[in-house]
């Protein structure tokens, strides 16, 4: 039978295989009393269970292999954190023992206990982390059953494979990837969820939220994946088998003709030039970087050297890091991010409680609340400088009371390193990240105490709109393209300009191929993306001419009205 489904579309491509249904360990487990005398045998079996599933998160963490997306560090290190809870860790071995129940049983109401916890949270993010709550589990559960993990195998080995799932958790798409699947999907999710992000960052054509597609699809079905349109065609007619077929193969054709434009400058018709930067989370990335012919390091997340560990990286490790990335990159320039920890992104030593930690201390304020923390890290930075063309990015500024405490704090390091007479640039870069409103609107006095600018459309979008694009609920609200955010970024940009303050994007938008020409016509002039982006952002660069695109952006930007925005932007892109 022949039948289509559509979901979100989170992961471009098009993928035709046959359909490989990966097992969910169901919640709903049986409930039985055990005699004394079998309690301590269930109690072992249940810490074996625990200690197995640690030991898979840090095999997991040692053997990151290269393709694995930089945040699935924080996405193993939230899945490490939830199997410590004590309601995980503790609570269902006290429950073995009082109520003599079987160990699946006791998971499934310490996890239930728990996911209600995070059901009250007002935050959106928070209510969310429900699934990885039961990803965790279900990961007990399998250990109990003597299943670890999915078994990705399948019989088939000389044809495509399309993963089925109810949900995969980011570790699950790691594992899997070795085994060349050819796309997933999934019925939760949403455009911005972990499994999307790492989807992405896999080249893996997928698409999330389909709902029933794990009820409906079959073993062994032939899928058709398109994953630009988000539809799941399953078992197409010949006819439209033929055409996907030929889709299939222009789009692979056009990858490949993508990496010709390694080497050529990014120029547009008229002669303007265009920097088109890559974002990186670790000095690894750089090799991908070159690959993609990036001409420098727009923003290097260095929040991600803290993530996944027991102690904090001290001074020269991380000095190593960032030296080992400015060296690596020669003279072309290496924007480093201090660290934007809080919120999802704990780390041990500087956790805080948060009833809504997305607005609470995070990034420069967790910096300045732990003054010792970010001493260790603008050390390491500056010493850095030395060896490459390096600046520094400051995140999440809001007022000009944190800028001048961020410039009194690099101004006593360097003082510092003067006094022991280690070398760095003295005429070093400083830049603030513009993704808080109110930064946005109150910008001239950053573009007057700073060497760059840089705007983070992730935060901007979900500050100004009020949206969490993580929560499935409310993610189909969180529009890039509504006017007022389209009015923040052309005001930050034009005052840029205007000002001769460089000014970067190097949020999601940076990379989305609709919006190249948009931002190109409201004035910008340098891009940071993922390195696997700048290929096709490129392309788009080389074929746009700036004098004929900047009365339909002018149109664009003078519309309130979402419909006619989308109508304008086709033409813009056509």
């Amino acid at each position: 039978m022949s039948f289509t489904l559509h979901g979100i579309a989170v992961s471009s491509g098009i993928a035709i295989g046959y359909a490989h249904l990966i097992s969910h360990t169901s919640l709903e487990v049986a409930h039985y009393v055990l005699p004394k005398q079998f309690l301590a045998e269930e109690i072992e079996r249940f810490d074996h269970a625990l200690m197995a599933t640690r030991q898979e998160f840090a095999s997991l963490r040692s053997n990151r292999p290269s393709y694995a997306a930089a945040e699935f560090d924080a996405f193993l290190e939230l899945h490490q954190m939830i199997l410590d809870d004590p309601m995980l860790s503790i609570g269902p071995r006290e429950m073995v023992e009082r109520e003599h129940c079987n160990a699946e049983w006791a998971i499934k109401v310490q996890t239930d206990a728990l996911v209600a916890q995070f059901d009250e949270f007002e935050d959106a993010y928070l209510r969310e982390r429900q699934a990885d709550v039961k990803q965790v589990a279900e990961r007990l559960l399998k250990q109990l059953s003597g299943q670890p993990g999915h078994q990705p195998t399948s019989a088939r080995h000389d044809i495509e494979t399309i993963l089925v799932a109810h949900d995969l958790s980011p570790a699950d798409l790691i594992q899997f990837k070795p085994q060349q699947y050819a796309a997933f999907l999934t019925d939760v999710g949403s455009a911005t969820s972990h499994t999307a992000i790492v989807a992405r960052s896999l080249n893996t054509p997928c698409v999330v939220g389909l709902h029933h597609a794990r009820e409906l699809i079959r073993e062994d079905d032939l899928l058709i994946l398109d994953g630009e349109q988000g539809v799941i065609l399953v078992n197409p007619g010949k006819a439209v088998l033929a055409e996907y077929k030929l889709l299939q193969s222009e789009w692979e054709l056009d990858r490949k003709k993508l990496k010709r434009l390694r080497s050529a400058r990014a120029n547009t018709l008229d002669g303007t030039a265009i920097e088109l930067h890559a974002n990186i989370e670790k000095p690894e990335d750089i090799a991908e970087v070159k690959e993609n012919g990036a001409t420098g390091i727009g923003l290097f997340r260095s929040e991600f050297l803290f993530l996944g560990r027991d102690e904090l990286p001290g001074e020269e490790e991380q000095f190593e890091a960032y030296r080992t990335v400015a060296e690596g990159m020669k003279d072309q320039p290496v924007t480093i991010r201090t660290f934007d920890l809080g919120a999802d992104k704990q780390i041990k030593g500087a956790e805080r409680v948060s009833n809504n930690p997305a607005l609470g201390l995070r990034a420069i304020r967790l910096c300045l609340a732990e003054p010792q923390l970010f001493r260790t890290q603008l050390r390491a930075l500056l010493r850095a400088t030395h060896y490459g063309n390096v600046k520094i990015l400051i995140p999440m500024l809001s007022c000009v009371s944190e800028l001048n405490q961020t410039l009194q704090f690099i101004a006593a390091t360097k003082q510092g390193l003067d006094d022991e007479g280690i070398p760095y640039d003295r005429n070093v870069m400083i830049g603030g990240m513009i993704e808080i409103p109110a930064a946005a609107l109150a910008l001239n006095v950053f573009a007057r105490k700073l060497d760059f600018l840089s705007i983070g459309t992730n935060d901007l979008i979900q500050y100004t709109l009020a949206i969490d694009r993580t929560d499935e609920d409310v993610a189909h609200l969180y529009d890039p393209l509504h006017p007022a955010v389209l009015q923040l970024l052309a005001h930050v940009i034009g005052t840029c300009n205007k000002l001769d303050v460089p000014v970067s994007v190097c949020g999601e938008m940076a990379g989305e191929l609709a919006h190249t020409r948009l931002f190109l016509g409201m004035g910008l002039r340098q891009f940071s993306m993922f390195s696997a982006q700048v290929p096709t952002i490129k392309q788009r660069v080389l074929s746009t001419s700036l004098p004929e695109i900047t009365s339909l952006t002018q149109k664009i930007l003078r519309s309130d009205d979402p419909m006619k925005i989308r109508e304008l932007l086709d033409k813009l892109n056509a």
